[in-house]
């Protein structure tokens, strides 16, 4: 268990310098981390799971060498903790981000959030990714067998001919065979911050690295309705098959966070419904 008598162990014990600082844990962290809020100006995050591990060290890698060539705040790494004490992964410090999570009420229907986000992404695109991490997770094509099974197990909400002729179009369409970009690789929702009416920082880079591009359209589904969508695309000049594998990762996201949580979290149920919902309009 990740409680806050631990985390306050591992900081004072590592890092001696923020010991009389004031540590709170935070309620809404999502499913990958405890964050607690260390004084006014840090966070502390723990991964809760083996899937979420490694992502300290890439923030702390990467991020600064990424953030003065973006549009939108990244998070600030500061220390990447060891584990100890029977916590048994890597941990980050970095500055606190002010902002409150974006929302579907707030730029769903915002043509500037389309234009704002897609700038952000050839921004990041645009920086030389010859030294990048290799993409983490498993492809497309490695999903088909759990994402058909979903498609089944969820046919009595959704349509499933709908469904099925969206994951097959992002199947068989054109893999990316140009010069590797750099991408998110979790760009949805949920890992944007937004400070008074507009969008501020995009968090949570675990899933960085270079290749195909594709994944970071999911956030044309995840937030975006069709009028902004279409601007977001042609904000960031995306060919069909781009778009059509970006669409096949929205759903396939969608179905796997459905089918494992929207039967015990409300939160969860409301946004993959829209999510898959998106997907296949």
């Amino acid at each position: 268990m990740i409680d806050t008598g631990l985390v306050r162990a591992l900081v004072d014990g590592q890092f001696p310098q923020w010991a009389g600082l004031p540590l709170r844990r935070m309620a809404q962290a999502g499913s990958d981390h405890v964050i607690h809020r260390l004084g006014d100006d840090l966070a502390v995050r723990l991964p809760r799971h083996d899937g979420a591990i490694g992502q300290a060290e890439k923030e702390y890698a990467w991020l600064p060498r990424l953030a003065p060539h973006l549009p939108l705040a990244i998070p600030e790494p500061v220390a990447v903790g060891r584990p100890a004490l029977g916590y048994p992964w890597p941990w980050a410090v970095s500055r606190w981000l002010p902002g409150e999570v974006a929302t579907v009420e707030q730029f769903g229907e915002s043509i500037q959030a389309a234009t704002e986000l897609a700038g952000f992404l050839a921004a990041l695109q645009a920086i030389p990714a010859g030294d990048a991490p290799s993409p983490d997770g498993r492809s497309l094509a490695a999903r088909d067998a759990e994402t058909r099974a979903a498609i089944a197990e969820v046919s009595a909400v959704f349509d499933a001919a709908s469904m099925t002729r969206v994951w097959e179009a992002a199947l068989s369409a054109p893999e990316w065979d140009r010069t590797p970009v750099w991408f998110h690789g979790d760009f949805h929702t949920g890992n944007l911050l937004a400070v008074d009416g507009r969008i501020s920082t995009v968090i949570d880079f675990g899933g960085l690295g270079a290749g195909d591009p594709a994944k970071d359209m999911m956030m044309a589904f995840t937030l975006l309705g069709p009028g902004p969508r279409a601007a977001f695309r042609e904000a960031l000049a995306v060919d069909d098959a781009t778009w059509a594998r970006g669409r096949g990762w929205a759903l396939a996201s969608g179905l796997n966070a459905y089918t494992s949580y929207a039967s015990i979290d409300a939160r969860v149920a409301a946004q993959t419904t829209r999510q898959i919902a998106q997907a296949i309009s």
